[in-house]
């Protein structure tokens, strides 16, 4: 991705805050700006599980990518909405199962694409790519990610902490639907998206936090998750809390994580 990278960094905008970019500072991470701090912060004091949300969202892509590759046998991966690398990446976890999986990941944030050598760091026997690309465009992504991934061989497609910024008006379920339908048989959905089923109070004020700097997110009940896996055979154990969806600890005590993460299997 060299010589990229320079024009990638001109056309970011700092003077308003980016979701990858906010997501980022709950993680810890360094690719942010002050607009974005400043959002963060600003969510942290309305929701003081926010920043824990963030890291139960990765830990729940990392134990899905993982059971995937090791239970499933699943050896392609494309990951939509990929977002500012935080390792472990999603092609680390699968490639330390199966070193000769293949990745695709895909998003149209110019930070991502500046940042995009580290998602390339995979082993010799796989194959990492990257794909400047808008979610909103799904058979574009398909177009290109064909020129890697075989369409009709199984693919994990991730759509994790990513249909919230979509609404079901601007094409939420059109985009899944024409992503999953180019799928082979023993292919798997795997989403993760915002809920307000178990702190509405929060939720809604950090929704209207967001829209101050510019940002619409969407939150769904667990029916309206569920619409995004018909036909699809839910995995255990279905749709729930990112951070009780196989967690290799028993969460005690804690308070409910606001995301669904559930995996749908196509037979």
């Amino acid at each position: 991705m060299t010589g990229t990278e320079p024009a990638a960094q001109a056309i970011i905008d700092t003077t308003r805050p980016h979701p990858a970019r906010v997501y980022d500072w709950f993680l810890g991470g360094k690719d942010n700006y002050p607009v974005d701090e400043q959002l963060g912060r600003r969510i942290a004091e309305i929701d003081g599980g926010a920043p824990r949300a963030a890291l139960a969202n990765r830990a729940f892509m990392r134990r899905a990518t993982r059971a995937l590759a090791a239970g499933s046998g699943i050896r392609q991966f494309l990951d939509i909405g990929t977002g500012i690398p935080t390792e472990p990446n999603l092609h680390q976890v699968a490639q330390s199962v199966a070193p000769d999986a293949r990745v695709v990941y895909v998003d149209n944030d110019p930070i991502v694409l500046a940042h995009a050598h580290a998602l390339l760091r995979g082993t010799p026997q796989g194959v990492t790519e990257y794909l400047q690309a808008d979610a909103r465009d799904p058979r574009s992504i398909l177009e290109q990610a064909s020129r890697v991934l075989d369409f009709g061989r199984p693919v994990a497609l991730s759509l994790i902490a990513l249909l919230h910024f979509v609404a079901d008006e601007d094409g939420a379920h059109d985009l899944v639907r024409t992503l999953v339908d180019a799928l082979a048989p023993g292919s798997c959905l795997v989403l993760s998206t915002m809920t307000a089923d178990f702190e509405p109070d929060n939720v809604r004020r950090g929704i209207a936090a967001y829209a101050a700097g510019g940002v619409t997110l969407v939150a769904r009940s667990r029916a309206e998750v569920g619409v995004f896996f018909e036909g699809l055979e839910l995995l255990p154990p279905g749709i729930e809390s990112v951070a009780r969806w196989r967690p290799e600890e028993e969460p005690e005590g804690a308070a409910p994580v606001s995301l669904y993460g559930a995996v749908g299997l196509k037979r």
